[in-house]
């Protein structure tokens, strides 16, 4: 994808990674070859260790590591967006740091989940973070996981912080796009975290996806970006159309259950997660099956 200037710092297909464990462990080679696969397909950026990549269940250790081997193997072919999230601020903090100190090219922060904070208590965690490391920050908007929202009003303020670049946003509100545009501008970049979705909210102002779908399915979200970039919005909706099933499938358990066996069905990883998410049910595993294959993606 060709950036111009004044285009936002990140856009396009980005790929919320997930994390291939085998025997209990983070499979190194098996993340390595699907960093690679990843950017061979087109895909615009990697962001490990975010919620897909099972963040709540990695410990410290492993968070650091996945994202030193990203930054290692995708050796700056595309950007690197490390998820540094958490509701601890001093531990999103740590994070922060360290993904500055591997190399990331930005933080993703998820909204701090459970603490339900205020809108002021979020703008003063997302400030300690974006003042405590001279790096890009993403925020991760999606209430209905941390069950909180945070309001445009809160995201403009941010947005003053040299920082503070962008959002995920994952609230499913179409509207939101637009108004973020016309309060924050043109420039702060704005991406979907909900693939369904993408096409609308590209329309309303936003400049790509982290996309859990693309995890098996990178080129064809790579070509819809293309094809929209290009506006030839008939190669938009034909693939759009193709990969509906398979948004919905992905989702049809917790994610990263049925993503984690869609690749697996493509010999990327095991389909292992870590507990309290286990393997998805037969009816889910024909239904990833069956979208996996009206996509084209199995013979």
């Amino acid at each position: 994808m060709t950036y111009n200037a004044g285009d936002p710092l990140f856009k396009g297909s980005l790929v919320a990674l997930i994390t291939p464990f085998r025997d209990g462990a983070v499979d190194e080679p098996a993340y390595r070859r699907l960093v690679n696969w990843q950017i061979e397909e087109g895909t615009d950026g990697l962001v490990p260790v975010g919620t897909t990549g099972e963040s709540p269940t990695l410990s410290h250790d492993e968070h650091k590591r996945v994202v030193e081997i990203c930054v290692d193997e995708t050796g700056g072919r595309v950007p690197v967006i490390a998820g540094a999230g958490s509701n601890s601020t001093a531990e999103a903090i740590d994070f922060t740091r360290h993904a500055k100190d591997a190399g990331a090219d930005a933080a993703l922060h998820v909204t701090p989940y459970y603490n339900k904070p205020t809108q002021e208590g979020l703008y003063r965690h997302f400030t300690a973070i974006a003042e405590s490391a001279d790096i890009p920050i993403i925020i991760y908007n999606i209430p209905p996981r941390s069950v909180i929202d945070m309001s445009v009003a809160t995201m403009k303020r941010l947005a003053d912080h040299p920082n503070v670049v962008g959002v995920k946003d994952a609230t499913q509100d179409l509207v939101r796009p637009l108004k973020t545009r016309l309060e924050i501008g043109p420039d702060f970049c704005q991406l979907s975290g909900e693939d369904a979705t993408v096409v609308p909210y590209l329309s309303q102002g936003g400049h790509g996806c982290i996309s859990v779908t693309c995890n098996v399915a990178p080129g064809p979200l790579a070509s819809m970006h293309d094809a929209w970039q290009a506006g030839d919005f008939a190669a938009v909706g034909v693939i759009n159309d193709r990969l509906l099933p398979l948004h919905d499938a992905l989702f049809c358990e917790t994610s990263p259950g049925p993503v984690k066996y869609a690749a697996s069905l493509l010999g990327l990883c095991e389909p292992d997660a870590r507990l309290p998410i286990c393997e998805i049910a037969d009816s889910s595993k024909r239904q990833v099956e069956s979208a996996m294959r009206y996509a084209g993606l199995l013979n």
